[in-house]
């Protein structure tokens, strides 16, 4: 009798040492990853690249009494373009051209700095320059197209993207004269390497360093005077300092 009383006191105080566990009610299943970025649809992917290539910038000069009367650049978002130009009222010519990172980083920052298609800004200076050469500049995003005419501007953004494109389209023709002369007319290449040297001095050049296979051609070239392949040498000396 004694032996069952004491089973009986022992159960339950191991019952009363147990933790009594209560499932919680309506309880929140936790999750700390992040959740993640609706990411865009492949069409609106698609979109967006497509804009980005039909993208497109110009450049035109024109003064009918120069001897470069007509320039035109066209180029992508990625600086592949032409330039086509008129000398001496001959036939256009066109050669391709592309932008160097350089040049194309300092181009394009200029066109973000304008807000050109988003502005209504008419670039032209109180002053006329129009015997200079008139400038025109596109823009085309493939939704929207503008286009700015002028001689001069106190912008001196719109300014600086002139001559950015001025020096590229400097740079395109200079090179192909020089290949003229290497083929056809050797004598002008002392004249065309006292050119290059004074655009050089003068920072007119789009990215010197585009020429540099160019020059290290020249330097040997038997075809051209020996002066011509010297000056050749020491601009090319100069534009690898």
């Amino acid at each position: 009798m004694l032996t069952s009383v004491y089973k009986i006191i022992c159960l339950l105080l191991f019952l009363v040492s147990v933790p009594l566990i209560v499932p919680a009610q309506n309880a929140t299943k936790r999750n700390d990853r992040p959740q993640a970025t609706a990411s865009p649809s492949p069409q609106a992917d698609a979109e967006n690249r497509k804009g980005a290539e039909a993208a497109h910038y110009t450049w035109e000069f024109n003064q009918p009494q120069f001897v470069v009367s007509h320039i035109v650049i066209e180029h992508d978002p990625l600086g592949h373009g032409t330039v086509t130009f008129v000398q001496h009222n001959e036939t256009p010519i066109i050669e391709p051209v592309q932008l160097s990172t350089a040049a194309l980083g300092r181009i394009f920052n200029l066109w973000t700095e304008l807000r050109f298609l988003d502005s209504d800004e008419n670039y032209q200076a109180a002053k006329n320059f129009a015997h200079l050469g008139v400038y025109k500049i596109g823009m085309d995003d493939g939704k929207r197209h503008r286009s700015a005419e002028f001689n001069w501007s106190d912008n001196k953004t719109a300014w600086a993207l002139i001559n950015e494109y001025r020096h590229a389209a400097d740079q395109t023709i200079l090179v192909f004269n020089i290949k003229l002369a290497r083929e056809m007319q050797p004598l002008n290449a002392p004249q065309l390497m006292t050119e290059l040297d004074s655009m050089l001095t003068r920072n007119e050049l789009s990215d010197p360093r585009q020429l540099v296979p160019l020059l290290t051609e020249l330097r040997t070239d038997e075809h051209i005077p020996l002066i011509a392949r010297n000056h050749a040498d020491r601009i090319l000396k100069k534009i690898e300092k």
